[in-house]
């Protein structure tokens, strides 16, 4: 089940991705997946999206024991992440509201 939702939640990322480089050349996100969490024991898998212009991230969590909730940080690439994370029903996490995301998160430093 949860390799058929980071499949799923790849194809969201890709989409949203694509459409940011369309948009805003200038952010150029890289998305990685990480599968590392698992062997730490951690029944989970993360997303990083990140800037490497303004050194911004955003970590997307889909854990094995609640498949239905992905769990996000608007963080930074050279900080380790905040013991709190927000969380989103996977079903709401869309295309659009992740390309929102990285625009907003990303594209507001680069205007700073």
């Amino acid at each position: 089940m949860t390799d058929k939702l980071l499949f799923a939640l790849s194809d969201i990322a890709t989409d949203a991705h694509t459409r940011i480089q369309q948009d805003f050349k200038e952010i150029d996100p890289i998305v990685g997946v990480n599968r590392s969490m698992r062997k730490s024991g951690i029944p989970a898998d993360a997303m990083t999206i990140d800037c490497l212009k303004t050194g911004k991230r955003i970590i997307l969590i889909l854990h094995d024991q609640k498949p239905e909730i992905i769990r996000y940080q608007f963080a930074f690439k050279n900080k380790d992440p905040d013991d709190e994370f927000e969380e989103i029903p996977f079903n709401e996490l869309t295309a659009g509201k992740l390309y929102r995301w990285i625009r907003d998160y990303f594209q507001g430093a680069l205007q700073a």
